[in-house]
């Protein structure tokens, strides 16, 4: 009896099971060639065969299925990645490595063009090893992305090395054989493609391997959609940056119009500042205000200490901010006088040492300089101010010179009767005097001043008594200067009060006059006489002053002593020191020796020996061989009483002249 024949059945439903599970394909085809062993019928066989290439169709599609969507998961991954993305580049970026990623190759990249270079640049890598290639820059139509640029359309080589479609450069295939890259799928990035028209080309994505490789229309439909999503992308991040860019814009135009505004504020204050500074100075002016006024009022404006001192640096006002008065010490006339000067050839302050200098002109001459007290920087508004200031000081000044010259006029006119004949009616100069605001009875020193610039030497010594402190008057008289200068309520020792004004008058005058100045004191003196006298007794004293060689100084009578009385008629001093000591000058000149001061030292020892070598620090024998020598020198009467007092008188001469007897 026969076995039956295999039934296909089992095997019909082991096609199932494996193709529920996934099985490879090989084990498909297994099921088909056991089928074949076991004897199954013709008719059953070819329906299991039938079966068998059912089953591997269906496989293929449940696997393309799958791999379908998991290419779309990952899409949505992507755009979900890309949409959180704000940063451009970390959008370029995460586009790179999911492109690298969904595609399983060695490397990707993309590439962007340089509007202002004119041509394409690697933008960002993922996988790249080559700096080479990292830093690869394109013309626009070479290589592989050239020609994905210009048709905007993908483009994949197996084998880049011998594809011959698209031109290949040196510095191309440079960068694509130090990376080691063999296979390259690149696609564009297009913005506004609609049906009907491709759109704008912003870059190409590619994907790359190392090893020959044939990319599948799957594959590239996918890099596709990948790069539909990155051009979005990265539009979407260009759009916030100009946003970005946009917003900073309209800040900085906030800013600059809260700026704007707060400038107008300022410019509107500066000008009601202004105003203000206006009406103030204008009313000080109309008024008849001072200088103090006027540095009372800018003080307080600018809110800073304000000082004006005349030429020579003498302070006429000193304010602080709050109105009192500010300590300041006379400042250095040449540093003034330059800052000044500064100041002048500018037509504007200056800013010198912490302080604002301004000065104060009438022509080319020098009134005063204003100082401001601030070391901080003075805006347009309050500089302008501040000058201003200076003219109406300049104003002020030249009003209350002109009166003071008037006054000073018409009181010198008193001044020089009262020298020329003080007998004459000395109750009435007294009365017409007090009546011009100068009490004669009142104690005066009285200062006589010459100068080889004589022309300039009245208007100079005007300004002096003018712009400082002192109460007095000037005259010119027998061509000299004549200073009358009230005492006040002291009572100096005329030694030291005269001589100390004659030196500060010299001082002073020569500044103003540029020119030395020479000036005698005498007084105090009261009344028309006591003024004649003493006004005889300073022109002795300037004419000894002149014999001396002592021009551009201040001195007294007292301070010359008895030689001020014997020098004041006196025509040829060293003429007669010349006469009287030539030997011995002569000697010492010749010798190097010191017989002129042994003989000083003598006549001040009381002729003393002993007292004259300790003066002279030398041995007592030392001094009785100068002396014989200057016996032989002078002859043997040189110590009787009338020649030792022509000796000493021509001594003191030579030393007071400023001789050398060393």
């Amino acid at each position: 009896m026969s076995e039956p024949s295999p039934s296909a059945a089992p095997l019909l439903a082991r096609l199932l099971d494996l193709l529920a599970d996934d099985a490879p394909a090989e084990e498909l085809g297994v099921v088909t060639s056991e089928a074949r062993a076991a004897g199954v019928p013709a008719a059953e066989l070819a329906e299991v065969e039938r079966a068998a290439a059912t089953a591997l169709r269906i496989r293929g599609v449940l696997r393309q299925h799958r791999r379908r969507e998991l290419q779309l998961t990952a899409l949505f991954d992507t755009a979900g990645d890309l949409a959180a993305s704000r940063d451009l580049d970390d959008v370029l970026k995460a586009i790179v490595r999911r492109a690298r990623m969904l595609l399983g190759t060695d490397t990707a990249y993309l590439t962007l063009p340089d509007e202002e270079a004119g041509d394409t640049y690697m933008r960002v890598t993922d996988g790249s090893v080559s700096v080479l290639f990292q830093r690869l820059r394109l013309e626009l139509g070479e290589g592989l992305g050239g020609l994905v640029a210009q048709t905007a359309s993908p483009y994949a080589t197996p084998d880049y090395r011998t594809d011959d479609r698209f031109r290949h450069t040196r510095n191309i295939n440079a960068g694509v054989l130090d990376e080691g890259l063999v296979a390259i799928l690149g696609v564009p990035l297009l913005l506004g493609s609609s049906r009907g028209g491709t759109g704008k080309v912003i870059g190409v994505l590619f994907a790359a391997d190392r090893a020959p490789r044939v990319f599948s229309p799957e594959e590239v439909a996918l890099l596709c959609s990948l790069a539909a999503h990155a051009a979005i992308a990265i539009d979407t991040a260009r759009a916030l940056d100009d946003t970005r860019s946009a917003l900073a814009e309209l800040a900085g135009a906030n800013a600059e119009l809260a700026e704007a505004n707060a400038a107008v504020r300022a410019h509107s204050a500066a000008m009601q500042r202004a105003e203000e500074a206006h009406d103030r100075l204008t009313d000080l002016v109309l008024r008849g205000g001072d200088v103090k006024d006027v540095a009372a009022s800018v003080a307080g404006l600018l809110d800073s200490a304000l000082t004006i001192h005349d030429p020579v640096g003498r302070p006429l006002a000193a304010v602080s901010p709050e109105g009192g008065v500010f300590a300041v010490d006379s400042m250095d006339a040449g540093w003034l006088a330059g800052t000044a000067e500064e100041s002048r050839s500018g037509a504007r302050a200056v800013h010198r040492d912490g302080r604002w200098i301004c000065a104060v002109l009438a022509g080319q001459e020098l009134l005063a300089s204003l100082v401001l007290h601030r070391p901080d920087h003075l805006d347009d508004s309050d500089r302008r101010l501040f000058e201003r200031a200076a003219v109406v000081t300049g104003l002020l000044l030249l009003l209350r010179r002109t009166v003071a010259e008037t006054e000073n006029r018409i009181r010198g006119e008193l001044i020089s009767d009262l020298l020329s004949d003080p007998e004459r009616d000395p109750a009435g100069l007294a009365e017409r005097g007090r009546r011009l605001g100068i009490d004669l009875d009142r104690p005066h020193l009285l200062l006589v001043a010459e100068a080889a610039a004589r022309e300039k030497l009245g208007g100079a010594a005007m300004r002096y008594l003018f712009g400082g402190d002192i109460h007095g008057v000037s005259a010119e008289h027998a061509g000299t200067v004549v200073l009358l200068i009230d005492c006040g309520d002291r009572t100096p020792m005329s030694g030291e009060a005269a001589g100390e004004a004659a030196r500060a008058a010299a001082t002073q005058l020569g500044h103003l006059v540029q020119a030395p100045v020479t000036v005698a004191g005498t007084g105090p003196a009261r009344g028309p006489r006591e003024l004649a006298a003493a006004h005889a007794e300073a022109a002795r004293c300037l004419r000894a002053m002149r014999v001396l060689g002592r021009t551009g100084e201040g001195a007294c009578v007292d301070e010359l002593g008895f030689l001020g009385v014997v020098l004041g008629n006196a025509k040829d001093v060293d003429g007669f020191v010349t006469a009287v000591l030539g030997p011995l000058l002569r000697y010492d000149e010749r010798r190097g020796t010191h017989l002129v001061r042994t003989l000083r030292a003598y006549f001040a020892a009381g002729g003393s020996l002993i007292r004259a070598k300790d003066e002279l620090h030398v041995h007592v024998n030392t001094v009785v061989q100068r002396l014989d020598r200057i016996q032989v020198l002078l002859g043997r009467d040189w110590n009787e009483p009338d020649r030792a007092l022509e000796l000493q008188l021509a001594l003191r001469l030579q030393l007071l002249s400023g001789g050398r007897d060393e």
